[in-house]
């Protein structure tokens, strides 16, 4: 394993040792509305906290960008994208789907994935060019070719839904076309379930960088393909993301182009 996603992993496995014991008892937590539908517990910020210091410790020099701290200068080449806490909402009802997601991108490149379900004890892991593995065993893309037969992933749009009508449009389209449509809660795990073929594929509107970059390259490195709406690669500036085994990438990307509105198109 790559020194940095050591480092990654130790950094996860440590904050998911924060989050299994808030877990056990959930109403006693502090909780804020940062807004409309996003929530932050003091859970969030510990983890986030525990996994700086411990990347920091080894790479002082380094910058980051995490979900509640926002972004922070290094003096490097080298930026960490951190959600310390991805599912909060699904985390505060106690619905089992959350996740730790720790990225490492190079000269804005990324390099190194790490997304850490803390509930199934499940590390889905990458570093560019080797591969990707859940729990130390190599995992690919599923080999389906039809989309009638996939089963799909998707997030609603909960903050912004100025897209709303081009959403349901898409999800009308899936609806009838696929096998089936999942909405679980944390993006990083939906993403993370395309790299391992539990999902043939996914799309999703205004995510944020740290909700996707340990789970995109988790995919390439399993043999699929990442885009945005336009199928470029711009989906961690644009918040918008398709992605899937390549065959089932294609028939998604296409399904999707025709009801991207006037706004979406730039997207």
């Amino acid at each position: 394993m790559h020194p940095m996603l050591n480092t990654a992993v130790k950094a996860a496995r440590r904050a998911g040792n924060l989050i299994n014991r808030a877990s056990l008892d959930i109403g006693q937590l502090k909780i804020n509305l940062k807004q409309q539908n996003d929530f932050v517990t003091e859970v969030d910020r510990a983890a986030e906290n525990s996994i700086i210091e411990t990347l920091r410790e080894v790479y002082p020099s380094h910058a980051f960008l995490a979900e509640e701290s926002g972004a922070t200068a290094g003096s490097s080449e080298y930026q960490w994208i951190i959600d310390p806490l991805d599912g909060t909402t699904n985390f505060i009802h106690g619905f089992p789907q959350y996740a730790v997601s720790i990225a490492l991108a190079h000269k804005g490149v990324l390099t190194q994935a790490v997304i850490y379900d803390v509930n199934r004890n499940e590390l889905f892991t990458a570093s560019k060019g080797g591969g990707a593995f859940l729990n130390d065993k190599r995992i690919r893309v599923s080999k389906l070719a039809k989309l009638e037969e996939a089963l799909i992933g998707t997030g609603f749009p909960y903050r912004m839904f100025e897209h709303i009508d081009a959403y349901l449009a898409i999800f009308k389209e899936m609806t009838r076309r696929c096998a089936g449509v999942r909405r679980p809660g944390a993006a990083s795990l939906d993403l993370a379930y395309v790299a391992t073929g539990r999902l043939d594929g996914f799309w999703e509107f205004g995510l944020s960088p740290w909700d996707m970059a340990a789970g995109a390259l988790l995919i390439q490195e399993a043999g699929g393909l990442v885009s945005d709406l336009s199928g470029e690669g711009n989906y961690l500036k644009t918040g918008n993301i398709v992605c899937g085994n390549p065959k089932i990438f294609n028939q998604l990307l296409q399904s999707i182009q025709p009801h991207r509105t006037a706004t979406l198109q730039a997207y």
